[in-house]
């Protein structure tokens, strides 16, 4: 795409994930993958459970020896052994007996069934609870009641999880379950983070007249760590085309597949990153028709993707937010790359300027509705209206003015607790 005066959020969008792979797959320890995206389709070698085992404590049995049970007229029981968890069988139940058995303990043969220890005579709450020679039990029970079969969760040969899928905690308890400690996941995305601008200080510096610290690199590289990507620091880049050239060589020697930066990308008589872009890449120089945010920056350096954002702080952090994000998580193999949105009521009137603008919002819950204000000034300088914020409320391109009680689309940058 050539340079333009103005282009669409989604144009600009669509262009960024079209020059965006994904990246290759690593094999790598069961729980260095959790949020990470399966590579191959995961195959059980084992059935889940592996072997019919009790879901109680209580006492296996034939459930045929309880038909004739009530409460006042109890099944007296032969208790032929104490089953543990992890143990193996060793007694065959038969007509008129019946093993004491622990939860996950395997069914011995002969029982079909397991009644709890509640609804037995035995002293279930003495910590002692030596095995009785009889057990008395005063209700009925059906073949399978408390019985956990084979492969009644997960069988041999079935597919457990598809490629493309999340790792969660529950998914490692389950790979780890059938035995699997390696996993096949898409590599994490190794991202350059660069800022620039002969203003910017060090975040441990006195400030002093005319400089500012570098707050850009920090948020993005916690914007970067925040997607499971691995920020690559490239620390500050001064208007000069050597120090940003230099800068730059560092990202490509640490074998970077993304450089992010912010500043530079303007119109600005200092914005020296411009020149050193188009002098080493393929670089197109957006102004996206977004609020905050106009100034974009997209291409190859050194057939390595960049992006380019504003130098406003909001603006950068909003901008990620758009393209970055999508662009990170698409190399990382995510097939969902948006934000949750849900539809909200506005409790105040928000102007605009006809740009699709993100206004820094609060989404609470009112009743049956979901209703946002907005968290005040937004200024692209003002960070505190960012850190209020839990959504970025969408005005559609065009629309200069919502009203109170009006309906807009926001974008979750949170799910607190308080919003349910």
């Amino acid at each position: 795409m050539a340079e333009q005066e103005y282009i669409t959020v989604q144009e600009a969008l669509t262009a960024v994930l079209n020059g965006i792979s994904v990246l290759p797959a690593e094999e790598v320890p069961l729980l260095e993958a959790l949020g990470r995206v399966l590579a191959e389709p995961v195959v059980a070698r084992d059935s889940l459970p592996p072997f019919a085992n009790s879901s109680m404590d209580g006492y296996a049995l034939r459930a045929a020896d309880l038909a004739d049970v009530t409460t006042e007229n109890p099944a007296t029981l032969r208790v032929l052994a104490d089953i543990a968890a992890g143990s193996v069988p060793n007694v065959t139940i038969t007509s008129g007996t019946a093993a004491r058995i622990m939860t996950g303990a395997p069914l011995p043969p002969g029982a079909d069934a397991v009644v709890p220890v509640e609804d037995t005579n035995e002293s279930w709450r003495n910590v002692e609870r030596p095995l009785p020679d009889y057990i008395q039990i005063n209700r009925q029970v059906a073949a399978n009641d408390y019985v956990r079969h084979i492969g009644e969760d997960i069988e041999a040969g079935q597919v457990v999880l598809q490629a493309g899928h999340v790792l969660r905690p529950q998914e490692v308890g389950t790979l780890a379950a059938l035995g699997v400690s390696r996993v096949p996941v898409i590599r994490r995305p190794q991202v350059g983070v660069l800022a620039t601008g002969d203003e910017l200080i060090p975040v441990d510096a006195p400030l002093q007249p005319g400089k500012i610290r570098n707050s850009n690199g920090y948020a993005q590289i916690a914007q970067v760590m925040a997607l499971g990507a691995v920020p690559i620091s490239l620390g500050i880049a001064r208007d000069t085309e050597e120090d940003v050239r230099n800068k730059l060589q560092k990202g490509l020697d640490a074998g970077v597949d993304l450089f992010i930066s912010s500043a530079g990308v303007s119109v600005g008589a200092y914005d020296i990153v411009k020149t050193v872009l188009q002098d080493g890449g393929n670089v197109n120089f957006w102004r996206v028709r977004m609020r905050p945010g106009k100034p974009l920056a997209y291409g190859q350096y050194s057939d390595v993707p960049y992006l380019g954002l504003p130098g406003n702080p909001v603006s950068a952090m909003v901008s990620f937010e758009r393209f970055a994000r999508a662009a990170i998580l698409k190399m990382a193999g995510h097939q969902q790359l948006d934000r949750p949105k849900i539809k909200v009521i506005l409790q105040e009137e928000i102007h605009s300027d006809g740009r699709e603008s993100y206004i820094r919002g609060v989404v609470s819950k009112q009743g049956d509705n979901y209703v946002a204000t907005t968290t005040g000034g937004q200024g692209s300088h003002m960070m505190t209206s960012l850190v209020k914020a839990n959504a970025l409320l969408i005005v559609p391109e065009g629309v200069t003015y919502v009203p109170v009680d009006g309906n807009l689309t926001a974008w979750m940058i949170d799910w607190p607790e308080s919003v349910f």
